[in-house]
């Protein structure tokens, strides 16, 4: 008998789930409601609320549009975004994750009281993130993204430098760069540093790394898109050798190996509880 268990503290992070309500209250009272964006990165998830009417964009869309409702997902977006509603007549509802609305705050501040000193500020995280396009707008472009200890040769370590972080990225990845910098800062140069990091996501590693030892094989569900998905994986699989990262119930078509006992399923921060639930009856169906 196959023992299925789905890991409890997996699923959709609150920033996530306060724009899905957002987005299912809206298509309650109206007709039309843009997303900029995908609302997550999970495409089942998007499928589920575009049957629903919720109808997906991008910028180059959102640019053409006039006096429509458009909704800003969890991941924020610069001051020009905003700009542009105002200027075409755009109804914004803004589902920004409020970790990211403090931490665009925090910069923004930052920005308009160093920047006549020439400070160089800093930003740990993925090139083109949605989230990371939202804080490099909050200094007018300025900000340099650093994604890995490499990178840093694009830094002045003559100069000042303050130093943030994409909220997903992990602790670990934000103390190595600190670290870094900390090695290569000309002498009396001041090197300042802020923990943005998201906890309800950065302790999740660990967590799902204590999940996937306890089990002798591990699906991981999530949508291909999901930066978050490729670091929890990451950490999964360091874990359990036995874990397999997949997006839909059709990828498991064959019953498990023999000798396999207890299993688990687990999955990103834009995972959907109700995919995981629906993986785990696949497997039940498939092996018992």
């Amino acid at each position: 008998m196959v023992e299925v268990e789905i890991d409890k503290d997996s699923g959709f992070c609150f920033g996530v789930v306060n724009a899905i309500e957002s987005a299912e209250r809206e298509l309650n009272d109206t007709h039309t409601l843009y997303c900029l964006g995908d609302i997550v990165h999970n495409g089942l998830e998007v499928e589920r609320l575009e049957r629903k009417g919720l109808q997906t964009i991008d910028h180059a869309a959102f640019a053409t549009l006039k006096g429509a409702k458009v909704l800003l997902r969890a991941h924020g977006e610069p001051p020009s975004t905003y700009a542009l509603a105002r200027q075409n007549q755009i109804t914004i509802v803004d589902a920004t994750c409020p970790v990211v609305l403090r931490l665009q705050r925090k910069i923004h501040k930052c920005y308009q009281e160093s920047r006549a000193e020439g400070t160089q500020l800093v930003i740990y995280g993925k090139q083109g993130h949605a989230e990371v396009n939202g804080l490099v707008g909050q200094t007018e472009g300025t900000a340099i993204v650093i994604e890995k200890v490499a990178d840093l040769d694009r830094l002045d370590f003559h100069r000042a430098i303050c130093l943030f972080s994409q909220t997903t990225k992990s602790l670990d990845g934000f103390k190595a760069i600190v670290e870094a910098i900390q090695q290569r800062m000309a002498e009396g140069v001041s090197f300042s540093y802020f923990d943005t990091i998201c906890r309800q996501v950065a302790n999740r590693l660990p967590s799902i790394k204590r999940f996937a030892a306890e089990h002798d094989w591990v699906y991981f569900v999530a949508g291909r898109k999901s930066s978050n998905g490729k670091v929890l994986f990451e950490e999964c699989r360091k874990a359990n050798p036995n874990a397999c990262f997949i997006s839909a119930v059709e990828e498991i078509s064959e019953p498990l190996p023999k000798g396999i006992q207890r299993v688990g399923v687990c999955g990103a921060t834009s995972t959907p509880k109700w995919l995981m639930e629906d993986v785990a009856a696949r497997i039940r169906d498939l092996n018992n």
